[in-house]
């Protein structure tokens, strides 16, 4: 606020000597300076007198100076020793929030050129890259709240779309700019566009943090590639409306003619992403030549490469079983603990445990099972959790696996639940060659499988070393063959089962 007309803003940043004084004593702990940008964004585009140009200029400042605090926090995010519940929530607040504020604080400085407020022509200099990175800070929004599942703010959507369409009113769609300094690579609003509608149609609610962040490098990779028109044509796969806060959607049939109607698809990044998959697969190592900002487990990308391909195909995935809807209750417990706390304490369920939950069963398939969660107990609740189920007046424990997970209201949350075993077995096996030694695990064996699995605690499984168990008459031994599947509390191995008479 100013006491009296003419002279520079009422504001700190206004001079140049106390903005570089300010930036160069941000705290040195990372998610401090986070704040701290934050809380001058807010001010610089909120207090009145900057003259446009100086306030988008402020705010390039401000974004740049807190660039290198969002790569360090991003990666400490995704370490390899997963941070404990306290330090992640605190991460993810940061990044977030940081880039809520800055995606805001941008958008406020698109509108006055929308609006053409007075003075705005002398930064029109500026708009490309402020068109930039106004879609890619909520694009990255919208990452990090995939990051938690959701829900997703219908109003970043929004904005994102309706920037969008002002760049093409101003024909800067194919403007090129360099994003960040120091930062290698180029882009333009219309990549930036459809790097974030890619990466929404990719099914980011079925994947880990871990999988939806290099899923959005690899989409960084080939956007290139990606296609855009304003009607349906061959290899324009999904649909969006510029006009509406809605997230796009695959081209089942063609859709109202409207002015913002626009059509997109991979383009020849789904070959790409194939053979990319096939390089992984054969020899063993992301090729080098794909610069992905960082360094990947081969498996890893292998999985998410193929995930693209899927959801990026003309052809919608198929369920491998029909679906029926239902309503029902279902008990539940989470987690190895959880787990083998309820298959080996008898058929009921105590409700006093604190994995003890209800959930409403929506549909159900020979695979899995759809299911509404009414109120989320803590944070553990995510792609790959190892889950015990009990039907309602069931007697048995079901075993599954949380393959999506969509987040819709308050502390609601819709799950996608794979079947895992129908009869899994609470087993105490001896480890062979080591009297003094015995694992326990949870038997997932089917009909008509030629390996069993065997679901361990991290850790237990060990190339080369049997598992043996007796049973009435006979002498099983189970031969360790690979780990199907991982998670924060249990490996789900596979073995080749050999019977003997005892």
């Amino acid at each position: 606020m100013k006491l009296f007309g003419g002279g520079k803003p009422d504001h700190p940043l206004a001079d140049p000597k106390e903005a570089k004084r300010l930036l160069d004593a941000l705290p040195a702990d990372d998610v401090k300076a986070l704040d701290e940008v934050m809380h001058w964004m807010e001010s610089v585009a909120a207090v009145e007198d900057f003259k446009p140009e100086t306030r988008i200029q402020l705010l390039f400042t401000l974004d740049e100076a807190a660039q290198p605090r969002v790569r360090k926090l991003a990666k400490d995010y995704f370490t390899a020793g997963r941070p404990s519940r306290y330090q992640e929530n605190r991460l993810w607040t940061a990044l977030h929030g940081y880039w809520k504020q800055a995606g805001h604080a941008y958008a406020r400085m698109v509108d006055q050129f929308v609006q053409g407020h007075k003075g705005i022509d002398a930064a029109k200099a500026l708009l490309p890259l402020l068109l930039v990175r106004t879609q890619r800070s909520f694009a990255q929004h919208i990452k990090w709240m995939h990051m938690r599942y959701g829900p997703i703010e219908p109003a970043s959507r929004g904005v994102f779309n309706s920037v969008y369409a002002f760049a093409e009113v101003r024909q800067l769609t194919q403007s090129k700019v360099a994003v960040y300094p120091g930062t290698a690579g180029e882009s333009t609003p219309q990549l930036e566009f459809l790097k974030g509608a890619m990466f929404s149609i990719s099914a980011p609610d079925g994947m880990l943090p871990l999988e939806v962040e290099l899923a959005e490098r690899l989409i960084g990779a080939l956007a290139p590639r990606f296609v855009l028109a304003n009607a349906p044509a061959a290899g324009l796969t999904f649909w969006l409306d510029l006009a509406q806060a809605t997230p796009p959607a695959r081209l089942s049939r063609a859709p109202q003619p409207a002015p913002g109607l626009r059509c997109f698809g991979p383009g020849a990044a789904l070959a790409e992403i194939h053979d990319l998959a096939e390089m992984v697969l054969v020899g063993g190592q992301i090729p080098p030549e794909l610069n992905l900002g960082g360094s990947y487990e081969p498996h890893l990308a292998l999985e998410v490469m193929r995930h693209l391909r899927l959801y990026w195909s003309p052809e919608a995935p198929e369920r491998k079983t029909q679906r029926h809807p239902v309503k029902s209750r279902l008990s539940v417990a989470h987690g190895y603990d959880g787990v083998v706390g309820v298959l080996g304490g008898g058929d009921t369920l105590d409700f006093d445990n604190q994995n003890a939950e209800s959930w409403i069963v929506e549909n159900v398939s020979a695979g899995g099972f759809g299911a509404v969660v009414p109120q989320l107990k803590g944070d553990w609740l995510r792609v790959g959790a190892l889950l015990a189920l009990q039907p309602e007046g069931g007697t048995n424990w079901v075993l599954g696996l949380i393959r999506r997970v969509n987040k819709i209201a308050g502390q609601q949350a819709r799950v996608g639940i794979e079947t895992l075993s129908k009869t899994p077995l609470l087993s105490r096996f001896a480890v062979a060659g080591v009297k003094t030694v015995s694992a326990q695990g949870v038997l997932l064996k089917s009909d008509g499988e030629a390996e069993v699995r065997i679901a361990l605690k991290p850790g237990v499984f060990t190339p080369g070393q049997n598992l043996e168990i007796s049973r009435g008459e006979r002498n099983h031994v189970y031969l360790p063959q690979a780990v199907a599947e991982r998670g924060e509390d249990y490996e789900i191995a596979r073995f080749r089962e050999l019977i003997r008479e005892s």
